[in-house]
């Protein structure tokens, strides 16, 4: 079966309509397959805004067809009430606030120990969840959490998800490309805008049973210095911008009609927009014909259908129907001649003159959904109170649909190696086959007994190779769901599979080349960069273009005979590797000629330093 397509998404933000007028502003937060969606508040908007599951987003359309995407869920944008205030020194240890600051009886310091130690905290408790919401906290402080870096101070909001902290997102350009967080890190007045997670659970803490959220004190690094004193903080007042629904690239098609039953078996009708999405339970064809009634008059009876993936094991009772991803077309059961001249149906027929309608479906999916940052800006329906939609992130994980001539070499290796995961081969083979979003698997034996097999996955990607980041190698919840699934199925009975991703190791690389006579050093530079990029990919890269090899180590003459065979370039005088922090973009250590890559690695190139003269 060659038909599967996976579907590409992102978080999309909706912005609302206030009584002074429209926002002009989009945001989005992207996820693997999905989107979410954000309103606003300018002053005086005080209902609730729904958003419901199926609201259809699009690109402008200016270049290439518009792509489609469709909310998955409802959305409530809520206006918060803050109920308490909390300060904690850790260790369960809480201080009540909260009368400090409605009633402005006394500065709040928000990290009470002293000195100052990472963990202490600062806690609001809402009176209801602010899932999926865009938090924008006004504040009125005191100057005097001196010493930090406005850009970068060292605090982390979270919210409580019912089994643990996560973090609220600080997005950078969400209104007027102004800064998330203006009040420095709680330094000065100022506002701080969040993106509050899907799940907002409450809890009791300090005796107040509220749903919360905490600025907690990290530990200083190089790059973010520590406060000198504690920030304090005179009021804080807070309010919804919007919110951010989960999306996909798709679009959703109601009630579709697809023709009348001729009572025959191995009837087939066409959906009218392909490819089809994979079905949700809802999504089911209704069949639906005459009865009479116990008035002697005429009705109609409607039973939902259930789809299969073939009819092998149908009965001629089974409601059964079998839809092709690709083409849209609907199959039902055929009549099977069977050698000693028998016939059997395989799955019932609906009778003669029934209508067909399916209820529900999906169509999208494909590379083409992997959409670029602020490129979702288009809301294709009218929603009270909402002005914009646009997406922060690209959306990811759109995959097309495997070709034929992929299919014909890959069909002789299933059927060589069978379809169980006994070898390393076996395990890295049908991660494959599970997901065609997986562009390289690299499987580890158990190194003692009772260990997981560990299974690092390497996620398809189109971006070109300087663009690739740490964060470009995450892999989808949709990814990690296949494989697992495919892979249970098929493990050796009490063996356990791990899957997780390669070790990243940074590195960077500090050239010098002579460039030929009358050739541009700055051509002849950019064509150095980009020979290291692609050398250094983990999908593209190593001497044979198929991704960088696990336990290959680099060396500097390996680099220096790459860089020669540059156009442009006459002689490579100097080769140095640097390790690099791809986390927190900076070099560590001192450069040297060989890097050793461990076998669970692969290396990730960031921020080459090449001089040609």
């Amino acid at each position: 079966d060659t038909g599967d397509r996976y579907v590409s998404g992102c978080h999309v933000l909706l912005l609302a309509v206030s009584r002074v007028g429209v926002l002009g502003v989009s945001v989005s937060v992207g996820l693997n397959r999905r989107n979410r969606l954000l309103a606003r508040d300018l002053g005086g908007w005080a209902v609730d805004v729904a958003i419901p599951a199926g609201t259809e987003v699009q690109t402008s359309g200016v270049a290439g067809e518009p792509r489609v995407f469709s909310t998955l869920e409802d959305l409530t944008i809520d206006q918060p009430e803050i109920v308490s205030a909390l300060t904690s020194t850790g260790r369960d240890t809480y201080q009540t606030v909260w009368d400090d600051l409605r009633l402005g009886l006394a500065p709040v310091t928000c990290f009470a120990s002293t000195p100052l130690t990472p963990g202490d905290a600062f806690y609001l408790g809402f009176s209801e969840s602010m899932a999926g919401n865009v938090l924008q906290l006004d504040v009125t402080a005191n100057i005097e959490g001196i010493g930090v870096v406005p850009d970068n101070p060292p605090l982390v909001w979270e919210v409580w998800q019912g089994e643990g902290w996560v973090p609220a997102q600080v997005p950078s350009g969400l209104i007027d490309d102004r800064p998330a967080d203006t009040t420095g890190g709680l330094n000065r007045n100022g506002s701080v805008i969040m993106l509050v997670p899907a799940k907002h659970e409450p809890m009791t803490l300090g005796g107040d049973r509220a749903h919360w959220l905490r600025a907690r004190l990290l530990p200083s690094n190089p790059g973010r210095p520590p406060y000198a004193t504690s920030p304090q903080l005179l009021s804080v007042e807070a309010s919804s911008l919007g919110g951010t629904a989960l999306g996909e690239h798709s679009i959703r098609v109601e009630h579709e009609p697809l023709g009348t039953s001729n009572g025959k078996p191995g009837q087939e009708f066409r959906l009218a927009n392909r490819p089809v999405l994979t079905r949700t339970e809802y999504e089911r064809l209704e069949v639906s014909t005459g009865v009479a009634t116990a008035n002697g008059g005429t009705g109609e009876q409607t039973v939902d259908w259930e789809e299969v993936d073939n009819f092998m094991r149908s009965s001629p009772d089974d409601r059964h129907y079998v839809i092709d991803s690709t083409t849209g077309a609907v199959h039902f059961g055929p009549l099977i001649r069977y050698p000693d001249g028998s016939t059997r149906r395989h799955g019932a027929v609906p009778p003669e003159g029934a209508r067909l309608r399916m209820r529900r479906y999906r169509s999208g999916g494909g590379n083409a959904g992997n959409v670029g940052t602020k490129t979702l800006t288009t809301l294709r329906t009218t929603i009270p109170y909402v002005s914009g939609v646009v997406n922060l992130v690209p959306a990811t994980g759109g995959v097309d649909a495997e070709s034929v001539e992929n299919a014909k070499l890959r069909g002789p290796m299933s059927i060589r190696t069978g379809a169980r995961a006994v070898t390393a081969t076996d395990y890295e083979r049908l991660a494959g086959e599970a997901d065609s979003g997986v562009g390289r698997v690299r499987c580890l034996p158990p190194v003692e007994s009772g260990d997981p097999i560990r299974l690092l996955l390497v996620p398809k990607l189109e971006e070109p190779s300087e663009n690739l980041q740490l964060d470009s190698f995450a892999l989808s919840d949709s990814i990690i769901s296949r494989v697992s699934s495919y892979l249970d199925e098929r493990r050796i009975l009490g063996s356990t599979v791990e899957i997780g991703t390669p070790y990243y190791q940074g590195v960077t690389i500090a050239a010098l080349a002579f460039a030929k006579p009358g050739r541009p050093h700055t051509l002849v530079r950019e064509r150095i960069m980009q020979t290291l990029y692609r050398y250094l990919n983990p999908l593209t890269g190593g001497p044979d273009g198929q991704g960088w090899p696990f336990d290959a180590d680099l060396n500097a003459a390996t680099v220096f005979q790459l860089i020669e065979t540059v156009e442009g370039v006459d002689r490579v005088d100097e080769v140095l590797f640097f390790e690099y922090d791809l986390r927190n973009h900076e070099r560590i250590g001192f450069g040297k000629e060989l890097v050793r890559l461990a076998d669970d690695s692969l290396f990730l190139s960031a921020n080459h330093q090449v001089v040609v003269r």
